[in-house]
């Protein structure tokens, strides 16, 4: 079968920040294929879809490569191995409703809210609930409140259709979260996140919560040499841009000087 190539925009450095100014040449059949072979879920690579899905509650338009709507979690990891074995990115999304365009992407879109939407246990004792991603706020905080009477902290205004991913994605709040600055763990909802299990691009399966004070100074370690080899970076700039610089400071125009017309 001919295979479909399409051009995916990407970053030359993706470790830094930048616009893409290059591009990886990715096989969307094959792509597809590899997607519906491997999970459960629904894979849609047909064009209604994807426009469906090109934006959401931002002004931002981005054609995505696909859709799948993963069924568990074994279905996200066999996803986001298939993505990886075609160098194709991934985006998960929720309820579509950020505004700066969080949720479109020339990427495989992982859309949660179809069937990963449960709430799996609420422990009242410990004032936890675990749900999956696609999980509306609403409809936790609606049953918490009405068996146990708990909430959830952070309420942005998308709260009846916005999910929990969503505002682990964006870190949300909302009007009244401030009040758990005083009666909770705080406004945010990252301060109410007790732990995630995460699946990387790269295939490593984790689940992350509260560091202890050793394992932040870890941390503190590894970003410590990621600064490092960014100001070396930084500094090979400047070896570079030096030579130049009289010559550039020559013809620019110095800060609020009137300039007229040659």
């Amino acid at each position: 079968m001919a295979r479909e190539l399409i051009d995916v925009p990407a970053k030359t450095r993706p470790e830094t920040r930048m616009r893409p100014v290059g591009a990886e040449t990715v096989d969307r059949r094959s792509l597809r294929r590899a997607l519906e072979s491997s999970i459960a879920g629904e894979v849609r690579f047909d064009a209604g879809t994807r426009a469906l899905y090109t934006t959401g509650g931002s002004n931002y338009r981005q054609v995505p490569i696909g859709v799948v709507l993963p069924r568990s979690a074994d279905d996200v990891v066999a996803a986001v191995a298939a993505a990886r074995e075609h160098g194709a990115p991934i985006l998960s999304r929720g309820g579509g409703t950020s505004l700066a365009g969080q949720c479109c992407n020339v990427a495989v879109i992982l859309d949660f809210s179809k069937y990963m939407h449960s709430i799996v246990e609420i422990d009242p004792q410990r004032k936890l609930a675990r749900v999956q991603p696609g999980l509306i706020l609403d409809q936790l905080r609606k049953t918490a409140e009405a068996e146990h009477g708990l909430t959830f902290g952070p309420d942005p205004s998308t709260h009846d259709h916005c999910t929990l991913g969503g505002m682990i994605g964006n870190n949300s709040c909302g009007v009244h979260s401030v009040q758990t600055q005083h009666y909770g763990r705080g406004p945010t909802t990252a301060h109410n996140v007790h732990e995630l299990d995460v699946v990387l691009y790269d295939g490593t399966q984790l689940t992350v919560g509260e560091t202890s004070e050793e394992a932040d100074v870890e941390i503190g370690e590894v970003r410590a040499l990621v600064v490092l080899a960014h100001e070396s970076d930084v500094r090979d700039v400047q070896k570079r841009r030096d030579p130049h610089a009289c010559a550039v400071d020559d013809e620019l125009p110095q800060a609020g000087q009137r300039q007229r017309p040659r």
